[in-house]
């Protein structure tokens, strides 16, 4: 049995009444993870903070009932994370690579989960074949690369929703041009607390078609 990080507290009150799902996928992502390379070896001790918990908080921003993708989706972070904590989203997990693909359709099946779509392809391909309310990524590239790859996916009014790091101002300033060339508006930047005392920071903005 594979030793990880033990569950916080505020881990119950984040995924309510789907707590057990959240918790047999941390597990099975505790189990596999490294053997398939989604995750590091030191990433056990921090599995639930730095990822489970870190992929959720974006799960309020969410719209009610929404079509949303995740661009590069991996391990299923945040995309399966959010696909068990609202269950009234449809979420699309976007991923070239096939083995990954592989774990987040057994993940999927696994776990029952009715509302996740694995669509393998890179996001370029997906470009002008979908739509969706909301767009999201986590640990993909920074931000000059990222909205060329995300924008095109969103419909007219619908948002981006990125979780990102530290630096997130400073990859706003690196990304101005291709803000405009993809009509992203004003990008603010949330600063949310999964409970641990650790920020995770999601810029947000609207795209125009």
């Amino acid at each position: 049995m594979t030793t990880y990080e033990a569950e916080p507290a505020v881990a119950a009150a984040m995924f309510g009444d789907r707590i057990e799902l959240a918790r047999s996928y941390t597990a099975s992502l505790a189990e596999h993870g490294e053997t398939l390379g989604l995750i590091g070896p030191r990433e056990l001790d921090q599995l639930w903070s730095r990822h489970i918990l870190n992929s959720a908080v974006l799960a309020p921003l969410l719209q009610a009932d929404a079509l949303v993708a995740d661009v590069g989706s991996g391990a299923g972070l945040p995309g399966l994370v959010l696909a068990i904590a609202r269950p009234d989203v449809s979420m699309a997990l976007i991923e070239p690579m096939e083995r990954r693909c592989d774990w987040l359709r057994s993940e999927t099946e696994r776990m029952g989960l009715t509302n996740v779509e694995v669509v393998r392809a890179r996001a370029e391909e997906v470009h002008g074949t979908r739509a969706f309310h909301q767009v999201t990524a986590r640990a993909v590239s920074a931000l000059r690369t990222l909205v060329p790859w995300t924008a095109p996916l969103v419909a007219d009014g619908g948002e981006l929703v990125l979780l990102k790091g530290a630096r997130v101002h400073d990859e706003i300033v690196a990304a101005e041009k291709a803000l405009r060339k993809h009509k992203v508006g004003t990008p603010e930047v949330l600063e949310l607390d999964a409970g641990d005392g650790d920020v995770t920071r999601v810029f947000r903005a609207v795209v125009r078609g």
